[in-house]
């Protein structure tokens, strides 16, 4: 990670505390997509065919996951842009604060995709029923315009620099 200029910036503190959690907060992502296609098709948890494998599938491209999670992670640096540290007094780092905030704001956002087909859907095709790498692709892409637009956000690309702007 490039440090440029100040160091005990809330930024880089805060990515510091994405990346320690990241592997965690994968296991969560993966967790949460089974309970929301438990919830949004399969309610009554009858065994079938595609239900025993999304529960069974462990083994799946990591990488994909991965993605999504660092894409939310950016759009949680963009959202919350106030980058003055405040003054602690309990007794935590900037660094446990910050990963408590992610933590819990990462699995309220995961709570609301949940509710939305289009996410689970193509976060299943992109991992636990992955089974091409252009189905995968595709499902990537579409799994983060959704993401994108779910957010309100327009990712522009201008001289190889992407920027987000509210759209």
């Amino acid at each position: 990670m490039i440090e440029k200029l100040f160091p005990l910036d809330k930024n880089y503190i805060l990515r510091q505390a994405q990346y320690a959690l990241e592997e965690e907060l994968m296991d969560q992502m993966v967790y949460e997509l089974k309970r929301s296609y438990t919830y949004l098709y399969n309610p009554l948890q009858l065994m079938d065919q595609t239900y025993s494998k999304i529960l069974d599938t462990f083994d799946f491209p990591a990488e994909r996951v991965r993605m999504i999670y660092r894409q939310l992670c950016g759009i949680y640096r963009y959202k919350n842009r106030d980058n003055q540290l405040e003054l602690l007094f309990d007794g935590r780092t900037h660094f446990e604060k910050f990963k408590e905030e992610w933590e819990s704001t990462l699995i309220a956002w995961l709570l609301e995709l949940g509710q939305h087909e289009q996410y689970v859907k193509t976060m299943l095709r992109m991992t636990l029923l992955y089974d091409s790498e252009s189905r995968a692709d595709w499902a990537e892409n579409h799994c983060k315009a959704f993401i994108n637009q779910y957010f309100d956000l327009k990712v522009v690309k201008r001289q190889g620099e992407l920027k987000l702007k509210l759209a």
